[in-house]
C-alpha cells in the first residue's frame, strides 16, 4: 500500500483502488469507497443487465457537485483483461469511425469503473451484433407534474401494450421521472421499435391530452408528462437499472413493483426515488424484479 492507493484482486483481477475517502455525494457524506461497496454488493443482479451491452458512462471525478464527463470510448489505463467492442459510431461528434466500448461482464470491471468515479452506467436496448431485445418508454415529468403523476400514466402504458401481448416491468430512473422496459423478440431493428413506440405515445397522448404528451418540444410539456417513445432509436441509451445517478443523494434506478406504481397513482403511498442503502434492502426482500427482461419477448405488432 502507497497512501491512499492500494491493490486489490477480485475474481483473479489486480486492480488498484484509490481514493476511497474522496467525497462524491457531498450533501449525503457518500464517499467513493461506499459507492465501491453499493456495487459491489448490487453486482449479482446488476450485472446481467450490463452483460453483452456497450456501457456509456458518466464520470463524476471531482464529485456530483464537480465537472462531469461523458465517456463512451476506453480511458486510459484500461486493464487488459477489460472486455471491449469495437463498434461502430455513425454521426460522432468527434468524428470517428469506430469506438472501444467497455462491456460490464463482470465484477472486476464493475468495480473498476466505480473506482473511476463512473457514477452513472448507461446501456442501449440491444446486445452487441443483435436487434433490440427490449423497448424502452422513458415517462419525463414536466413541472408542476412528477413521479405520481409518472406512475399514472405508466400504468395506462402498461395496459395499453398489455393489449398487444406486450409486457411493461418498471423502475424509477433516479431523478424524476421512470421508465417502463419490456422485452421483445429481438427481430425488429431500432426503427421499427421506435415507429411503435411512437405510435403508442400519441394514441395515449390523444386520449389523455391534458396529461399526456408525445412531443419533444419542451414548451408543451409543463404539467404533463412526457412519453418519450425516441429512447429506442440506436443511438440512444438509458439508465441501467440500479446504476447509482448524479443526485444530492446516492440514488439508484429501483426496480418496483406494479402494486407499488398504482399506490403512488392514487397518492395513497409517496412519491419517491430510492437511495442506495434502500435498493440493496428491496434486493434483499424481492430479488431482481427485472429479472424476465433477461428472457425473450414477443414480437411486436
Amino acid at each position: 500500500m502507497a497512501g491512499d492507493r492500494f491493490m486489490v484482486s477480485i475474481d483473479g483481477r489486480d486492480l488498484e483502488l484509490s481514493n476511497l475517502d474522496k467525497i462524491l455525494y457531498p450533501k449525503a457524506g457518500f464517499t467513493k469507497g461506499e459507492v465501491i461497496d453499493y456495487y459491489t454488493r448490487i453486482a449479482p443482479v446488476m450485472l446481467p443487465h450490463l452483460a453483452g451491452r456497450a456501457a456509456t458512462r458518466i464520470r463524476f471525478p471531482d464529485g456530483v457537485d464537480g465537472i462531469k464527463f461523458f465517456e463512451k470510448n476506453k480511458p486510459g489505463g484500461t486493464p487488459t483483461w477489460v472486455h471491449l467492442e469495437t463498434l461502430p459510431v455513425p454521426g460522432s461528434t468527434k468524428s470517428r469511425e469506430t469506438i472501444d466500448f467497455v462491456v460490464v461482464d463482470d465484477l472486476p470491471t464493475l468495480v473498476w469503473l466505480a473506482n473511476l468515479a463512473a457514477l452513472e452506467l448507461h446501456t442501449p436496448q440491444w446486445r452487441i451484433g443483435a436487434d433490440p431485445d427490449m423497448l424502452v418508454v422513458d415517462l419525463d415529468p414536466g413541472a408542476p407534474a412528477g413521479l405520481q403523476e409518472c406512475c399514472a400514466v405508466a400504468v395506462l402504458i402498461r395496459d395499453r401494450l398489455a393489449t398487444d401481448g406486450v409486457k411493461a416491468y418498471p423502475k424509477t430512473s433516479g431523478k424524476k421521472g421512470m421508465q417502463l422496459c419490456c422485452p421483445i423478440s429481438g427481430t425488429q431493428d431500432s426503427e421499427a421499435v421506435s415507429a411503435y413506440a411512437k405510435r403508442v405515445a400519441e394514441e395515449l397522448a390523444a386520449m389523455v391530452p391534458g396529461s399526456i404528451t408525445a412531443k419533444m418540444a419542451k414548451a408543451v410539456r409543463p404539467g404533463k408528462v412526457f412519453i418519450d417513445w425516441s429512447q429506442n432509436a440506436a443511438a440512444k441509451t438509458t439508465v441501467t437499472p440500479y446504476s447509482l445517478r448524479a443526485q444530492e443523494t446516492p440514488t439508484a434506478s429501483t426496480p418496483l413493483l406494479w402494486d407499488e406504481v398504482e399506490a403512488v397513482a392514487t397518492g395513497s403511498e409517496p412519491a419517491r426515488q430510492y437511495p442506495a442503502d434502500e435498493v440493496l434492502n428491496r434486493v434483499e426482500q424481492h430479488g431482481d424484479l427485472l429479472a424476465d427482461l433477461l428472457k425473450k419477448g414477443p414480437a411486436l405488432p
